[in-house]
């Protein structure tokens, strides 16, 4: 009788917590006016150019070029949530003849839609680094959206002849800031 009679209380006080605590309406309408604004940061190029890549058959080459595909913009989640990029561009230059590096951001039909430029000075004991940020919004983001491949295009300025034997390279590291807005 005792095991019962306690049995019973707990019981009683129980289902009177239950029915008195605390709660909120739950309103589901929240979820329409989620807004989440991630940003991404990735690798957009690397390459690394050694001064004797400039010499072909004892013959220096003063135009080096490269186009990669980038793919970045294919995805249509990524395409119709994008706000805003910046991409960030370092050349780095221990060979002593200086440079112009062009970069052509290049559509579908290898049309033009976006170009920049760097001009690096020759390597003098130092390490020479040039630095670029491109910011894309409204318009220019629209063209950028449509780059399917980058043009890299390296100049190299008249000087010393170089040889097999020269020492030095060229570095490029580019990377993109994506700022999406997803609603």
């Amino acid at each position: 009788m005792k095991r019962s009679l306690i049995t019973f209380v707990y019981s009683c006080i129980s289902i009177v917590f239950l029915f008195t605590s605390c709660a909120s309406d739950v309103d589901f309408d929240q979820v329409n006016t989620l807004k989440l604004e991630p940003v991404f940061i990735a690798n957009l190029a690397y390459f690394e150019v050694p001064a004797p890549d400039f010499v072909d058959n004892g013959q220096e080459q003063s135009l080096v070029f490269d186009v990669p595909a980038v793919d970045v913009f294919s995805d249509k989640f990524f395409r119709d949530n994008l706000k805003k990029a910046s991409i960030f561009t370092e050349m780095e230059n221990t060979i002593n003849r200086a440079y112009e590096v062009e970069l052509l951001f290049l559509d579908k039909d290898n049309t033009t839609v976006y170009s920049a430029n760097l001009n690096v000075p020759a390597y003098s004991g130092t390490v020479n680094k040039v630095n670029r940020t491109d910011d894309f919004e409204n318009v220019q983001l629209d063209l950028l959206k449509r780059t399917t491949k980058i043009a890299f295009i390296l100049r190299m300025s008249p000087g010393q002849p170089l040889t097999e034997t020269s020492s030095g390279k060229l570095i490029l590291r580019s990377g993109v800031t994506a700022y999406l807005v997803v609603e």
